[in-house]
């Protein structure tokens, strides 16, 4: 049988490769790391998390956790490592970096069907190859991708949060709960008054950030935004994102706080925890500053300061089939969040979609779309459909096209759904259940259909 070449070893990779490997199918999987760094990794682990170490919710109910929960009937190898390596974070899945990296790096090498390849690879190779790079693609590679496309290569930024040592926490200020006290209280929790509120704000609105002129230009994805560019939109924007304080009260105190800053759980110890919400681009001391005027954390031991990266992207719609098969060649497809998704979740859902499209391709096998009225279907059939970019000029009628943006997984995607003349036209949850009970049920049916097992 012929053999396949992954590039990147990243979540997108290793859930392609895993795919692959039992389905009997021969992997090459190239990651540069540790010979050529990225600049927000920091180890040479499979499936390292970068950002936040959080998957997202876990009810079904939410898009995010109904992804979850496709990818679990479809046979996500990397989703069932996420459960094994959790950590408390009331109804999210949110897990131990170190020991999750750690897992999958250990099921790849033991796995005889995939060869780990620590090397660079810089031009697109011929044959059967997924690309899995993510939106930290080397430059070399990102020309060749450029030229293959022939389409302009887009990017965005990008940032990572501090980490705090749970040690340097004041509890005499900081308290334990998760929102609405729903599952374990696995949230650490720093209230503020008005004034307190009030004096971090100034800080961090007059902050002195890390100097990037491509940074200047504000091409930021607009679910990760740095926290100084939210707090720019207005004085209270910080109380009605992040730090919105709305069913978390101290019940020591019982009073309702003017804002709180979340921190979540980081690593399987239980000594790293991280700030919810607090991508930033800020210099170090000034990240200093602003962490130390949060009450609780005024003498808190921050382990690693928040940075900014570039992330790179291909414009899906131009260059995709919803198989992640590419439209020119055969046998070439691109998975993960190059493609134009953004999230961790769905970085593997695109590798477990392209693993098992490649074996099917190699087998002789047609490839398959999934249905719309799916999650992962209405997210890949979004990102290679150009109708959402579709726009009318105002000046002379003419049809343009909007550049692309990456795109979490949500509702407004999917396949609309009738709900019964009884029952109310603006219920949300009503109809997120309903929505969610016919995914899982047409997913179920489309796995059977086609012998997805």
């Amino acid at each position: 049988m012929q053999e396949v070449i992954i590039i990147g070893a990243g979540l997108a990779g290793s859930e392609a490769a895993l795919q692959l490997a039992k389905r009997g199918v021969k992997v090459k999987l190239y990651e540069m790391r540790p010979n050529k760094t990225t600049g927000a990794h920091t180890t040479s682990d499979c499936a390292e998390f970068v950002c936040s170490n959080s998957l997202g919710s876990s009810d079904i109910t939410n898009a995010s956790g109904l992804l979850k929960r496709e990818m679990e009937l479809l046979g996500g190898e990397l989703i069932k490592l996420a459960k094994e390596n959790s950590v408390p974070a009331g109804n999210a899945l949110a897990i131990s970096r170190k020991d999750f990296s750690h897992a999958v790096t250990e099921r790849i090498l033991n796995e005889t069907n995939i060869e780990l390849i620590r090397e660079e690879v810089e031009e697109i190779p011929e044959g059967n190859t997924i690309i899995a790079t993510g939106p930290l693609t080397s430059d070399k590679l990102a020309k060749s991708i450029q030229n293959f496309t022939k389409t302009e290569h887009l990017h965005f930024f990008d940032a990572i949060a501090p980490i705090i040592e749970i040690d340097s926490i004041n509890f005499d200020k900081a308290f334990w709960a998760s929102r609405y006290d729903k599952g374990e209280a696995s949230y650490i929790n720093c209230p503020m008054s008005k004034e307190e509120y009030e004096n971090f704000y100034n800080i961090l609105i007059n902050a002195p950030r890390i100097e990037n002129h491509e940074v200047d230009k504000k091409e930021f994805f607009e679910s990760c935004l740095p926290v100084e560019v939210l707090a720019s939109r207005g004085v209270d924007t910080l109380r009605f994102g992040p730090m919105k304080p709305v069913g978390l009260i101290d019940k020591r105190t019982g009073i309702e706080n003017y804002a709180v800053v979340q921190l979540r759980q980081d690593n399987s110890a239980k000594t790293l925890f991280n700030l919810v919400g607090f991508q930033t681009n800020l210099k170090w001391s000034a990240q200093k500053e602003l962490v130390h005027s949060i009450p609780g954390l005024e003498n808190a031991n921050i382990v690693r300061y928040g940075v900014m990266h570039r992330n790179t992207f291909i414009n899906a719609s131009v260059v995709l089939n919803p198989t992640f098969e590419t439209k020119e060649r055969k046998g070439l497809f691109f998975a993960g969040q190059i493609t134009g998704t953004e999230g961790y979740t769905e970085s593997i859902a695109g590798g477990l979609l392209a693993g098992i499209n490649m074996a099917r391709h190699i087998k002789g096998e047609e490839l398959f779309t999934l249905p719309k009225e799916t999650m992962l279907g209405a997210l890949t059939n979004y990102i290679t459909d150009k109708a959402h970019l579709e726009h009318l000029s105002k000046r002379d009628g003419s049809l343009r096209y909007l550049p692309p943006q990456p795109i979490n997984s949500n509702w407004a995607i999917v396949a609309p759904i009738d709900l019964p003349n009884n029952l109310p036209r603006k219920n949300k949850k009503l109809k997120t259940e309903l929505l969610a009970k016919r995914a899982i049920e047409t997913m179920e049916e489309f796995i059977k259909q086609h012998r997805l097992y």
